[in-house]
């Protein structure tokens, strides 16, 4: 028989982990011919979730779990989810049931039928508002323009489906900053996409807040492209071009009508904004610096205070 391992990185979710539970083994209930088991990682929870998950470890034996030192993010979280699972294919979705578990059925038959990767395209319900579905597709838009990896169809979600032969790629990885919606589309190997809609949150708050959203929208942009730095070249070159012709402009009018140049508020003006690209500049070359500081460092994605495997 072949067994599949679900990935879940849970934090505060203590109240969805028995459901989530009982909804995956429902769904495997119909799928006779496969075995299952579900990786919890606690990414540093500050409810109850560690001494829940202990509990139904205990009673269940499909449930495993990863307790995580403190809070490394989600995506160190999924990565170790990968690092730990034995399955002949990992399935990773989140903890708050916003990730249909109906729909592992339909990734199986997917991989069933030969595909590696088989993403998920994410529909967002009515009741969600318009600038957050418009940011979202607008975001992935962009990445996929500035980078080498289309990430428009199943970039925007982490439910997805990998061949164990994938997940031993992934473990390979040493990248400090992970992004792994980018790095499943880089890596290559048989892929297709299904669409789902997103479900409601069962229980508890999302955690992911503007800061995180933001912090991942620069990991993801600059862990697959170079093109900032080169934006920053070529708008170097672009003012400095109209610096000087403009300026010429000025000279050649001054000779002309017999004028002087004067006007010192145009004068600052024009410090402060090239000051500005200036800072524009250097901070898109500091994040790069700063991300080779943090990668010569070696050190791990996360570290494991507790596990049951």
């Amino acid at each position: 028989m072949k067994k599949i391992s679900i990935v879940i990185p849970v934090f505060n979710e203590a109240d969805n982990l028995l459901l989530m539970y009982q909804k995956i083994n429902g769904v495997f209930e119909t799928l006779q011919e496969y075995t299952f088991e579900i990786i919890f990682i606690n990414d540093g929870s500050r409810d109850r979730t560690q001494e829940k998950l202990e509990q139904l470890s205990r009673k269940y034996s499909e449930i495993k779990y990863l307790e995580f030192s403190r809070n490394f993010g989600h995506q160190p979280a999924v990565k170790a989810g990968m690092d730990f699972a034995n399955g002949n294919a990992v399935i990773s979705m989140d903890g708050d049931l916003q990730h249909p578990p109906e729909l592992i059925p339909d990734l199986i038959r997917k991989w069933e039928e030969g595909f590696d990767v088989v993403l998920t395209n994410r529909f967002y319900p009515k009741e969600i508002s318009y600038f957050k579905k418009r940011t979202s597709h607008l975001f992935y838009k962009f990445l996929s323009t500035i980078s080498d990896v289309d990430l428009r169809k199943g970039g925007g979600s982490d439910f997805r489906l990998l061949d164990a032969a994938v997940v031993q790629e992934f473990r390979n990885f040493t990248e400090d900053d992970l992004f792994l919606r980018g790095l499943t589309s880089w890596i290559g190997y048989k892929q297709t996409t299904i669409n789902f809609t997103a479900g409601e949150r069962n229980a508890g708050e999302s955690s992911y807040n503007l800061k995180k959203m933001m912090k991942f929208a620069f990991t993801g942009i600059t862990a697959f492209s170079v093109k900032p730095l080169y934006f920053a070249v070529y708008l170097g070159f672009i003012f400095s071009a109209i610096a000087i012709f403009g300026y010429g402009i000025y000279v050649i009018h001054s000779f002309a009508t017999n004028t002087e140049i004067s006007g010192w508020a145009s004068l600052i003006m024009t410090v402060v904004f090239f000051g500005g690209v200036q800072l524009i500049i250097l901070g898109i070359i500091g994040i790069y610096l700063g991300k080779i500081f943090k990668q010569v460092k070696e050190r791990p994605n996360y570290i494991i205070r507790s596990k049951n495997f």
